[in-house]
């Protein structure tokens, strides 16, 4: 052993004589080092494996809070808010006038057994049915009481109040029933635009939609804007003044409620119009036709785009259609203009026919609580 360690150093000192650099090796303390390396390389692997792992795992997550976060939703239905204020956008522009009455004339043409009740006969009916102003006030509920003519003699109830009861009462659940229509064609269109896939009936649906309302292009910015309700008090309001609580001519002779005019078909002319005046005002052989074609015409005539923008508006911000507001809209529907807006809001105010908005048809109200 000692022959062979002198046989080294001897060789050691020999390269380093040539120019070699000879150091000895530093000793590794027994499973130290190894033992540091595989750490090292096992975090280093696990760390990468777990960044590989999770990473799909978070962006899933993430888009997952996407799909179902509210802003989401929201945008499947498609806030109306943004497209109003977006001067550019379209929207509620162009009318296609083909189609536009034509449901509510096949309506209006149907065989009917109407019969013309005398006011008496109303009154006792509408007593032996417990219905009166004064229980909807209260109970907000409305009797399903739907007349198809005015009676004669409401021209001669002399007390004021009377007669003005006696016509609200015969027009309010007629409203009602056109606005729970309207509600329950809303509340379609909304299920169906919030589907990824539509069958062919849903398909027809809104193709036929878009004819009732005038929808060019297949707009359902436009069709959302135009299907929606007419505050009952606005109508009554309207109704009212148009009528002179239901004893005007055009009332009495055509049910027209809302004094319509029309340049086609049958119609009854105004006694003080023009000669060369071609107009006349749109007869109908029942009162729920009337309140029909009274709804489509604010719902789709371009007069009235402002009145349909701000009840828009009025949705958008979770807000109940108030007839005060929207009434403000209305300049262009008679030649007075601001003073015919102003007539109708005394006719709400005095008589307190905001009590009305929200009342709701028997026997169907509790079904409709829950709509749009």
């Amino acid at each position: 052993m000692k022959k062979t360690k002198n046989s080294i150093f001897e060789i050691i000192k020999y390269l380093n004589e040539k120019g070699f650099i000879v150091k000895k090796k530093k000793k590794l303390k027994t499973g130290e080092n190894g033992l540091e390396n595989i750490s090292r390389t096992f975090i280093s692997s696990l760390i990468i494996i777990s960044f590989f792992f999770i990473t799909p795992l978070a962006i899933n997550l993430t888009k997952g809070k996407m799909i179902f976060s509210k802003e989401y939703e929201n945008n499947s239905k498609n806030n109306l808010k943004k497209l109003l204020e977006n001067k550019k956008t379209k929207l509620d522009e162009k009318l296609n006038k083909k189609f536009l009455y034509e449901d509510i004339l096949t309506f209006d043409e149907q065989p009917s057994d109407a019969i013309l009740l005398s006011a008496a006969t109303i009154e006792e009916l509408f007593k032996s049915t417990n219905y009166n102003l004064a229980d909807v006030r209260k109970n907000k509920l409305v009797k399903p009481i739907s007349l198809d003519l005015l009676p004669k003699e409401i021209v001669k109830i002399e007390n004021t109040k009377k007669r003005k009861d006696f016509f609200i009462q015969i027009i309010l659940p007629l409203v009602i029933d056109e606005n729970n229509s309207i509600k329950l064609d809303r509340m379609k269109l909304f299920s169906v635009l919030n589907k990824s896939k539509n069958t062919k009936t849903e398909q027809v649906w809104l193709n036929m939609k878009f004819k009732q309302y005038g929808v060019v292009n297949k707009d359902l910015s436009t069709l959302k804007v135009r299907m929606d309700e007419v505050p009952v008090s606005m109508a009554i309001a309207q109704a009212a003044k148009e009528t002179g609580w239901g004893t005007s001519r055009f009332a009495q002779e055509g049910n027209a409620l809302f004094g319509q005019w029309t340049w086609n078909g049958d119609g009854i002319k105004p006694s003080d119009a023009k000669d060369d005046s071609t107009h006349k005002v749109m007869r109908f052989n029942v009162l729920q036709a009337s309140v029909k074609a009274y709804q489509r015409n604010l719902n789709t005539h371009s007069s009235y785009k402002d009145f349909r923008s701000a009840r828009a508006e009025l949705r958008d911000e979770g807000k109940k259609l108030d007839s005060m507001i929207l009434s403000e809209y209305l300049d262009k529907y008679a030649e007075t203009g601001k003073e015919y807006v102003k007539i109708l809001q005394q006719i709400i105010r005095q008589n307190n026919l905001t009590d009305f908005d929200d009342a709701k048809l028997l026997p169907s109200s509790k079904d409709l609580e829950s709509l749009i």
